[in-house]
């Protein structure tokens, strides 16, 4: 694997490293030992699948605080996403600064995304299947969220056209 640095502090895009022969390719997407040493702690807990039938499907941007702040590895297993970070620890040099990058079912590229970070994406085609790796527990009492349009981040997603859930559409603007 590869682990090529966001301009966000401690987040990184995760490129394969493809074994290519007549049947197709064989690539690791994770290994504990590989993440340590490129500095990556990630005791993985749990894992989700995101299913979204329409392009233009917006989720997040989600997080959860601490004591529970969750890292996450995300990968597009089908169609493609525009995938979305905030770094919101405080004492970062890239607080509140955002970052997107594209994944998809044909870069399969991966995206480590630290806890302290808030996260979501939006589906660029239909039939999008996304795949996350949690570092940690969902606890529904410290999970938090920041709306999609946010004039303090001012994201600027790729589709016009946006399907958004009424509760992420509801977050209140975020105060520094």
């Amino acid at each position: 694997m590869k682990f090529v640095a966001t301009p966000l502090k401690d987040a990184y895009i995760i490129e394969p490293e493809k074994h290519i022969d007549e049947r197709g390719f064989f690539a690791r997407t994770f290994c504990k030992k590989e993440f340590a040493e490129s500095g990556i702690s990630n005791d993985l807990v749990q894992s989700n699948i995101s299913f979204n039938r329409k392009s233009g499907t917006i989720r997040g941007m989600h997080y959860q605080v601490e004591p529970f702040a969750e890292s996450k590895i995300v990968s597009c297993y089908a169609g493609e996403i525009y995938d979305v970070i905030i770094d919101l620890r405080k004492t970062s040099d890239t607080y509140c600064q955002w970052y997107g990058v594209l994944l998809s079912s044909e870069n399969y590229k991966s995206l480590f995304v630290p806890g302290g970070f808030a996260h979501g994406f939006q589906t660029l085609k239909d039939n999008t299947l996304i795949h996350y790796q949690m570092g940690e527990f969902y606890m529904p009492d410290y999970a938090r969220g920041i709306r999609w349009n946010d004039p303090m981040f001012n994201i600027l997603w790729p589709m016009e056209k946006v399907i958004v859930s009424e509760k992420d559409s509801q977050y209140p603007d975020f105060i520094k």
